[in-house]
């Protein structure tokens, strides 16, 4: 780990839901939940012993099969690329719940196994009751519980475009995270090519090699970190860089994404991929130029674009309703379109 001694994480307990919203998301800072999902039976489970957090998964397990990164023991756990950035090190490969929670059972407390882990498994669609079962209190029924259940396993630092709370059942959990801002400092990968869809750090956070990647000192200076036991949840805010490390040889984590939603049902990532096409090219003062729009128009930097405007002629420039997204939309097709022609 870099020399710059991360920070501690806030932490908070007996987190009702009004205060979550009003408080933790609204400060758009991470936080650690002490013992919010404490009561959960999976919880009880996981501190009774593997088996028994086994046995208790199986109760609600339809049969489907999940999805298992592999990796063989030389990788020490830590899901990555091969050397030369072209591949990963690991394999993806079907497989039963059943059949994973029998091989890390079986290999509890063994050195020099192979990683393991299925990652990201919609609980409704596979565990049908576990949401039921274990209510997450600070989030609406509705929301995904999405299972993570592994070894000794690292996922590399990266963001997730949505608001997230990771809750931890079995193992212990450590999190160290950034500020969206950092991106730079952390040394992404590549955008075609990613483990799981979004761009990871290049930094091997146990042996930072600052002389390829001396700009990760600066990342450490803004990082913050936490370990959770089982219980415990941490808050990642929407972008926040996370690194996520477990530490026992049978770990489970239950997390729920959600968005506020939004009127355009756009995603950012195709707008930053269009800007990259069509300004990171141009002539340095073309790009500045460009930068002082998007400030104005997007990031509102200045003035309110349209505030001068009278309602009926403001058009895109107004509050982005239905309407106005439609408008947008058809705007970029025409401009497309135009490309094309």
């Amino acid at each position: 780990m870099a020399d710059a001694a991360p920070r501690m994480m806030p932490e908070w307990r007996g987190t009702t839901r009004a205060a979550f919203d009003a408080e933790v998301v609204a400060a758009g800072r991470p936080a650690v939940l002490r013992g919010i999902v404490s009561d959960w039976p999976a919880v009880a489970a996981a501190r009774r012993s593997p088996q028994a957090l086994a046995d208790y998964l199986l109760r609600f397990d339809r049969g489907d099969p999940v999805v298992a990164a592999v990796g063989p023991p030389d990788i020490a756990g830590r899901f990555f690329y091969n050397d030369s950035l072209d591949g990963f090190n690991f394999r993806r490969q079907p497989a039963r719940l059943k059949d994973v929670l029998g091989f890390l059972v079986a290999r509890d407390g063994q050195e020099g196994a192979p990683a393991l882990a299925v990652q990201s498994v919609p609980a409704r669609a596979h565990l049908a009751g576990f949401a039921e079962d274990n209510p997450m209190p600070l989030l609406p029924p509705s929301a995904e519980p999405r299972l993570w259940i592994g070894n000794r396993v690292t996922v590399a630092a990266h963001y997730d475009p949505s608001e997230n709370i990771a809750c931890v059942v079995a193992g212990t959990r450590r999190f160290t995270l950034f500020p969206p801002d950092q991106i730079g400092n952390l040394y992404m990968g590549p955008m075609e090519r990613t483990p799981a869809g979004t761009t990871i750090s290049l930094v091997d956070f146990d042996a930072p090699d600052l002389q390829r990647f001396p700009r990760f000192a600066e990342a450490m200076e803004h990082a913050l970190v936490a370990d959770l036991e089982p219980g415990d949840a941490i808050y990642i805010p929407y972008m926040w860089w996370h690194h996520v490390r477990s530490l026992q040889s049978v770990n489970m984590l239950v997390n729920y994404w959600w968005t506020p939603p939004a009127p355009a049902g756009a995603h950012p990532l195709d707008a930053l991929l269009h800007a990259m096409l069509a300004i990171r090219a141009l002539p340095e003062r073309h790009r500045q130029a460009w930068r002082a729009h998007f400030d104005h128009y997007v990031f509102g930097a200045g003035p309110a674009a349209g505030d001068h405007l009278p309602d009926a002629v403001r058009g895109v420039l107004g509050p982005l309703d239905a309407q106005k997204a439609e408008q947008l939309a058809q705007l970029i097709m025409k401009g497309l379109r135009g490309q094309q022609d």
